[in-house]
């Protein structure tokens, strides 16, 4: 599962609708253009193809500022919302996620009611257990290593971290759920403003313009 399909149906919904732009300075606000591949050039050509597939709607809403094509708007069909609480659930639930997937379904848990969040989150506690449980069972080597197994048994030694490490963050954040932490689905009104209109973006990436990332959205770079 990539990243990038999560991340935009995740800001477009947040808007109802939203311009490839807008959608890309909310990500790189996150700072998601280094912990993920939500590169500009990425960013928009998963916009035009999220639309091809039927996920996205386009819509071409205003000429561009630069004599370019039409600035286009996107909000996500009914078919790109059950996309999107596919690749959000399954984000928090899998305990082999890459970590920019999983940072991801953080970034929109508060997307799903807190009683499924916790839910969801318990299973991925299990999971890692008992994937930790397989590993020491079959995999990690016995007290008193022997020589032989030299450093190939670190290996074993970092999966067994990874699972002790990525369940006690799990059931951290399950307390804080479970404790009214964040403003949940169906519990209330949240901002969608990630930055105030015209303000400049401090972790925004450089430019890309000049290597045609901006391309897939029109070939306008200017913020739109």
């Amino acid at each position: 599962m990539s990243a990038i399909r999560l991340l935009v149906l995740g800001a477009v919904r947040r808007h109802g609708r939203a311009h490839g732009y807008q959608v890309r300075n909310d990500l790189e606000f996150w700072g998601a253009h280094e912990w993920s591949n939500a590169k500009p050039g990425s960013i928009y050509h998963a916009l035009k193809q999220m639309a091809k597939q039927g996920l996205l709607l386009a819509h071409d809403v205003a000429p561009s500022t630069v004599g370019g094509p039409p600035r286009t708007e996107y909000e996500l069909t009914e078919a790109g919302e059950r996309e999107y609480f596919t690749l959000l659930r399954d984000a928090l639930l899998r305990h082999d996620q890459k970590i920019d997937v999983l940072t991801a379904g953080v970034g929109f848990i508060v997307d799903l009611p807190r009683a499924e969040a916790i839910a969801l989150l318990k299973e991925r506690v299990a999971a890692l257990e008992g994937w930790r449980t397989e590993v020491t069972r079959h995999w990690a080597p016995p007290d008193g290593t022997p020589d032989e197994w030299g450093h190939i048994s670190e290996i074993m030694k970092l999966w067994v971290h990874s699972a002790d490490s990525g369940a006690e963050w799990t059931r951290g954040l399950i307390e804080r759920l479970e404790g009214g932490a964040y403003v949940m689905a169906g519990e209330g009104e949240r901002s969608v403003d990630v930055l105030p209109d015209g303000a400049p973006n401090p972790y925004a990436a450089p430019d890309q313009s000049a290597d045609g990332d901006d391309s897939a959205d029109g070939g306008d770079s200017a913020p739109r």
